[in-house]
């Protein structure tokens, strides 16, 4: 791609051209940003190119040599990627034709190896992700050693396209943004707030059967909380500070684990009050680069289920065998359970310096959550480099619908941040302690999580679960009295449920309640009114039939209590 947009755009500068996980990108500085056209002849000269089969060749050059060859090509971006490289660095190009690049490599051995590729999109990016920087040019593509593939990848990006949690949010009316409020910054309907209530209350009352008590902790707090625990220093350029004309300077939260160690230090602890369990869910804030944030799944304003155990050493493994359960029982009850595999994330071995606390409580972390695997059959996959700030932790990493990975619940084991803050409790000998941290989250962000759900089940939320469960369809205005005695039955039985009185066709109606995907409709008229019974409707099966309205009550209720999707 970059030697197609070289031999188009002679001018144009080379900048970094990454593989993803979903194929590759490539940045360049050109005097303007590329348009649909453009890009149509891009990818026609990356066809030229792979049908020239041009031979791929590697050669390596000291720094000196490295830096003349991009300064005499007029490429800057590249001169500075090689200055920033390690002194002893291998510092490697490639060439094809007449065309070269700075590349680590590996290559293929020649162009002709890829037989189908395709320009997705094209974006402004800002060198280094940094928006002090110069905007660049972004193309996005993909390519494949099979034509059929690219077939394939097609009709998964026209399924992703349907299933874009952004518009089904619109369609479903459950969330919105405003360029008064800014961008990265959702606000919930009423109907999204119903699905965003209903899955805290699930994920609370399973972790009060496990002993999780609620706390809530304020959005500001002094920087000093967070530069005790470290992520000041670690996520400096994510936080965002506060400060008022009287001279306040806060920060907006951007972890809740700081302020649960301060409820846990502000009284004596026994060996005997162990473990203690606090749970949150709560806004959250992030300074992301302002070109990332996007829909649900990247924003300013997280909302985040949270949850932390403080324990002995012996409890350890206990409370994170209780999380582990809670997490098979919330996903399963989604009907996400079964598509998932876990990452045992454990330190850089080769940079402890990326991480706080000591050597041994490090080892003595990882051993555990190693056991815990074994002893649940979770078969994790151990991934360096992939630990938390503080601790290893389990990663739960589940497949969507579309075939996509994703990260939401873990577990983390944390010897150092009680030190830090020198929490202590009172053993049975009288002598100071310092407790065990145990992280958690069940469901993560609620914003990931609902964009996880939209897309994952095309909107169709089980109904105990959907923000309306039943929408009740008078066939005149004549019935719209009786509709409304109906309403008043199914809320008095904790149901959620609207009418539609507007005048329009029945059909119209049912049409209208099957895209906004209402589990049931209920159609009432004439025959309906005079023997008092409601015209069941199913998404799922269609046309029930009539049926009385306490035993629609009662399926209804059982069908929500059970969890049946």
């Amino acid at each position: 791609m970059a030697q197609a947009v070289k031999r188009l755009f002679p001018n144009a500068k080379l900048a970094i051209g990454p593989a993803i996980d979903e194929g590759f990108y490539y940045d360049f500085d050109v005097e303007k940003p590329f348009t649909d056209e453009d890009k149509l002849k891009i990818e026609e000269e990356m066809k030229k190119i792979i049908k020239e089969d041009l031979s791929i060749e590697r050669f390596e050059l000291p720094r000196e040599e490295a830096i003349k060859l991009m300064e005499d090509k007029k490429e800057n971006y590249k001169v500075e990627l090689i200055n920033d490289l390690p002194k002893d660095a291998v510092i490697s190009f490639y060439k094809q034709g007449d065309f070269t690049d700075l590349c680590a490599g590996p290559h293929l051995p020649s162009t002709g190896k890829v037989k189908a590729i395709k320009i997705l999109s094209s974006s402004g990016a800002y060198w280094r992700g940094n928006e002090k920087n110069k905007m660049l040019q972004r193309i996005y593509a993909i390519s494949f050693p099979k034509a059929g593939q690219l077939e394939e990848y097609i009709q998964l990006i026209e399924e992703a396209k349907k299933r874009d949690h952004r518009k089904l949010g619109k369609e479903l009316d459950l969330f919105c943004f405003s360029d008064y409020v800014g961008s990265g910054l959702p606000l919930y309907t009423p109907k999204g707030t119903i699905l965003k209530d209903e899955l805290q209350k699930e994920v609370e009352k399973i972790c009060r059967k496990y002993g999780f008590q609620k706390v809530s902790c304020p959005s500001l707090a002094n920087i000093s909380l967070f530069e005790t625990s470290g992520h000041a220093q670690k996520f400096n350029d994510e936080l965002f500070r506060v400060a008022s004309p009287k001279g306040h300077e806060f920060v907006l939260k951007p972890v809740q684990c700081p302020h649960h160690t301060q409820i846990y230090a502000s009284k004596m602890r026994s060996y005997k009050d162990l473990p203690i369990r606090y749970m949150e869910s709560d806004k959250q804030y992030r300074a992301e680069l302002q070109g990332s944030v996007g829909g649900l799944s990247r924003v300013y304003a997280i909302t985040v289920e949270d949850g932390h155990s403080f324990c002995r050493v012996d409890q350890v493994k206990d409370e994170v065998i209780n999380m582990c359960n809670i997490i098979k029982d919330l996903y399963s009850k989604m009907g996400l359970w079964e598509n998932h595999w876990v990452s045992l994330s454990v330190r850089d071995y080769g940079h402890p310096e990326k991480y706080i606390g000591t050597k041994e409580d490090w080892d003595l972390c990882e051993k555990m959550l190693q056991e815990v695997s074994d002893e649940l059959n979770l078969d994790a996959k151990k991934c360096e480099g992939e630990a938390a700030l503080y601790g290893p932790k389990l990663d739960f990493m589940f497949k969507d619908a579309l075939g996509r990975e994703v990260q939401i619940p873990t577990v983390q084991v944390d010897f150092s941040t009680p030190k830090r803050f020198g929490l202590f409790y009172i053993d049975e000998n009288g002598e100071k302690q310092y407790p065990v941290m145990v992280h958690r989250a069940i469901l993560g962000s609620y914003e990931r999580f609902i964009a996880l759900m939209l897309e994952q089940f095309n909107g169709v939320f089980p109904t105990w679960l959907s923000p309306v469960q039943v929408k009740i369809l008078p066939i005149a205005d004549s019935h719209i009295e009786y509709a409304n005695q109906v309403k008043e039955e199914l809320q008095n039985a904790g149901i959620r449920v609207e009418v539609d009185d507007r005048q329009e066709k029945i059909g119209y109606k049912i049409r209208e309640a099957q895209l906004q995907k209402i589990p049931y409709m209920l159609v009432v008229g004439d025959k309906e009114k005079e023997a008092n019974l409601v015209g069941v409707r199913s998404r799922k099966d269609g046309d029930i039939g009539a049926q009385k309205i306490e035993d629609f009550i009662s399926k209804i209720k059982d069908e929500i209590e059970n969890y049946v999707r």
